[in-house]
């Protein structure tokens, strides 16, 4: 799994003209699944976001996890960061799972995310979306789980 992670002041999804998921200071992340994902990749991509410090401290260090500052998550499905730009000009989505693999891990993501406690607001897997976001810093990370 990877994922394309922007800490935020706020964001917030639409699907055709309605607002299906927003949030205040936390993450946006944009997930993508591929073909050799499995639950360990899903369990590591939760676990690596939620506590990854990249919020700041008093001292204006970035010593501080989404869970502890009691951030919330939005949680984006993003086939295309498994595009393949290396030939020609257009890119090729061969490397993104099937979407009715990608729906059951991106769910699982959330899921985990939630369960330990996080707030988690998405968007609707497969539609196409208007992302709105404003930039904390800006900070924006790539989490690929087979570079553990």
């Amino acid at each position: 799994m990877k994922a394309v992670i922007q800490r935020v002041a706020k964001a917030g999804v639409r699907v055709n003209q309605e607002t299906v998921g927003e949030i205040k200071e936390g993450i946006l992340a944009f997930i993508g699944v591929t073909h050799e994902d499995t639950e360990a990749d899903v369990e590591y991509l939760a676990n690596k976001i939620m506590n990854l410090r990249i919020f700041e401290d008093e001292n204006e260090k970035m010593n501080l996890s989404l869970k502890d500052i009691n951030g919330c998550l939005l949680s984006v499905s993003q086939f295309t960061l498994y595009g393949d730009t290396r030939k020609g000009r257009r890119p090729n989505f061969m490397g993104a799972a099937r979407p009715e693999v990608a729906k059951n891990y991106y769910e699982s993501f959330n899921k985990q995310v939630r369960q330990a406690g996080v707030t988690v607001e998405t968007g609707v897997f497969g539609a196409m979306m208007e992302v709105d976001s404003i930039n904390d810093g800006p900070v924006t990370l790539i989490i690929d789980s087979k570079e553990k």
